[in-house]
């Protein structure tokens, strides 16, 4: 820990790239662990791919709506609020996650780089209209209608088969090569483009701190590990 403070201490600039666990610490399901109860019958792929949503798009919402609640209930964690810090001592911070949750946003993260959508946020499968999400559709048992099109509504994040917004993957590339220091927490290294970031940002010559409980893929990357959650171990790296 001394060691990854003294090298967050000399970095001038300095970004983040978060995944499933940071979420996890406040209470908010990884996408497999949200399959429980009645949806553990349903293959993965049927409840977020296009092909999905094409077959049964009641289903898919339905299953959407319930995670939405979830993670509208949920509160942003010490790892959070320490990242928020981090945004304010650190002039040109910027962060990356993976999570489809404002739950960085929330513990006043400005500017959140999302390479794989925001669950609260939504558009047409059709034209790509953006929709404003109304009481009644969180009950509905099926999608609204576009108003412009008459397509059915579907919550804008990446499903299986689709590639990442390309402002999103361009900006969050843009800051791993710019960054002298990045700190990899809470993502298990896994799932690509955004796993490959942590190596682009060695190859432009900065150092990587990763931060969570067990080994990973990402780890021989690593200059230091931290085992631990984020919430323990970001408030530790602070000082606070």
């Amino acid at each position: 820990m001394d060691a990854a403070r003294e090298m967050l201490r000399e970095a001038a600039a300095v970004a983040c790239l978060t995944g499933a666990g940071v979420s996890a610490e406040s209470g908010v399901p990884t996408f497999r662990e949200a399959q429980t109860g009645l949806w553990a019958r349903f293959d993965p792929e049927r409840l977020a791919s296009p092909q999905g949503f094409a077959a049964d798009p009641g289903l898919v919402w339905r299953w959407y709506m319930e995670r939405l609640t979830g993670v509208e209930k949920a509160l942003p964690n010490r790892g959070h609020l320490a990242l928020a810090q981090m945004g304010q001592r650190w002039p040109g911070f910027r962060l990356i996650t993976q999570n489809v949750d404002d739950l960085h946003e929330r513990a006043g993260c400005a500017d959140v780089i999302h390479l794989h959508g925001r669950i609260a946020h939504f558009h047409c499968n059709r034209c790509g209209t953006v929709y404003r999400l109304q009481a009644e559709d969180r009950r509905a048992s099926q999608p609204p209608r576009c108003a412009a099109c008459g397509g059915a509504v579907r919550p804008s994040v990446v499903w299986f088969g689709e590639g990442l917004p390309t402002d999103a993957l361009a900006a969050a590339t843009d800051a791993v090569i710019h960054c002298d220091l990045l700190l990899v927490v809470g993502t298990s290294g896994l799932v690509y483009p955004a796993a490959g970031l942590p190596a682009t940002a060695k190859r432009a010559g900065s150092r990587v701190i990763e931060i969570n409980p067990e080994p990973g893929p990402l780890s021989p990357l690593a200059d230091i590990c931290l085992r631990g959650p984020s919430g323990e171990m970001l408030p530790q790296l602070l000082g606070t």
